[in-house]
C-alpha cells in the first residue's frame, strides 16, 4: 500500500488551515493507496496532482462537461465536484484503468474504430462514461445512449461516432 503525505494546497499561515488535513484510502485502477491531503482536495486534483493520474481531464470545474468522468465504486462521478475524502473506501476506476495487461479495452478500440473522437480531449472522459453506462445494462438503443452521454460534452461535435462505437461493443456482447 502506497502512503504519502503532501504539503497543504492554501497558505499554512492562514488561520485553521495548518491543521486542516484529512487521510483518505481509496484503490484507485485496482491499486490501494492510502495518502494525507488538505481536506478541501478533490478527487480530480487527487489524482491528477497527487498521484500523477493526468488522463483525467480538468475542464470547466463545475460538473457541466464530463472530462473529468470517473467510476467510483462502477458508478459514473465527476470527480471535479467531489472531496477526495468523501470517495473514501471506494475502488476509482479513471482512463488509465481501462486497458487491462496491455490490452486495449474493446470500447477503447471501438472508440477508434469509429473515428469517435478528434482533438481527444474530452475522450478519456467520454470512454469512462459509456464504460459506467455499459455496466449499468441502460443500453437498449440509440437514443438511450445518447441520453446516458448527454453529460460528456464533445467541442469537436463526434457526438455520433461516440454513439456508433458504443453501440458497436454493445452488439459484441
Amino acid at each position: 500500500m502506497r502512503t504519502e503525505s503532501f504539503p497543504p494546497a492554501v497558505d499554512p499561515g492562514v488561520a485553521g488551515n495548518a491543521d486542516d488535513r484529512t487521510s483518505v484510502c481509496l484503490s484507485i485502477n485496482g491499486r490501494a493507496h492510502t495518502l494525507t491531503v488538505p481536506a478541501s482536495t478533490t478527487l480530480l486534483d487527487l489524482l491528477r496532482d497527487h498521484l500523477g493520474l493526468a488522463g483525467t481531464k480538468k475542464g470547466c470545474s463545475m460538473g457541466a462537461c464530463g472530462a473529468c468522468t470517473v467510476l467510483a465504486d462502477g458508478r459514473r462521478i465527476n470527480a471535479c465536484l467531489t472531496l477526495a475524502a468523501m470517495q473514501d473506501g471506494r475502488e476509482i476506476t479513471t482512463i488509465e484503468g481501462v486497458a487491462r495487461d496491455g490490452l486495449t479495452h474493446p470500447l477503447q478500440q471501438a472508440f477508434i474504430d469509429c473515428d469517435a473522437l478528434q482533438c481527444g480531449y474530452c475522450t478519456p472522459g467520454q470512454i469512462v462514461s459509456a464504460l459506467g453506462l455499459l455496466q449499468e445494462d441502460g443500453v437498449t438503443d440509440r437514443g438511450s445512449v445518447e441520453a446516458s452521454m448527454s453529460g460528456n460534452l464533445c467541442r469537436c461535435g463526434a457526438y455520433p461516432n461516440i454513439v456508433d462505437a458504443i453501440l458497436q461493443v454493445v452488439g459484441q456482447r
